[in-house]
């Protein structure tokens, strides 16, 4: 992988002077190097990883399975890229395995994530089925602990 997308993944926040730093190379480098990227859309985004208990956003979320018909041209594309357009959906993937596509989603309310599901989700042509389920606990998010790591100590195993 390149080491400066590592980099930015680590931080997107670091500096051009510490990335040139580390890179062994100028600011002026790695801001023409960043500025690539993104024109190349390699880098889509930058964003915060949010604590939505700690910032107090009591939105649900949920992944849902869904098992879709491949159409003749597109085969899944079209049909995710569809579902991917709507506002709900955080993220779309194409999975192996007993389903086709993993679709996280994200709303207010339960009834509103399950209003999508049931009235925008369901009824596309080519979906065949969906399978819900809804996030109750986070641990750890895109790599993130959401806790401070425990000190795991092994019990003393007396005689």
């Amino acid at each position: 992988m390149d080491p400066l997308l590592r980099l930015l993944e680590e931080n997107a926040l670091a500096t051009h002077e510490i990335l040139a730093a580390q890179l062994d190379t100028t600011p002026a480098e790695i801001k023409k190097r960043i500025r690539q990227l993104e024109h190349d859309r390699v880098i889509l985004a930058y964003k915060a990883i949010v604590d939505d208990e700690r910032a107090k956003r009591t939105h649900v979320k949920a992944v849902i399975e869904v098992r879709i018909t491949p159409e003749r041209e597109g085969g899944f594309d079209r049909v995710a890229s569809r579902i991917a357009q709507y506002r709900e959906v955080s993220s779309c993937f194409l999975m192996s395995g007993g389903f086709d596509l993993l679709v996280f989603v994200e709303g207010d309310t339960l009834q509103e994530v399950a209003g999508f599901v049931s009235e925008k989700l369901s009824t596309l042509p080519g979906v065949l089925s969906t399978a819900t389920h809804f996030n109750l606990k986070t641990y750890k998010i895109q790599g993130v602990l959401r806790e401070a790591p425990v000190n795991e100590e092994r019990l003393k195993v007396s005689p």
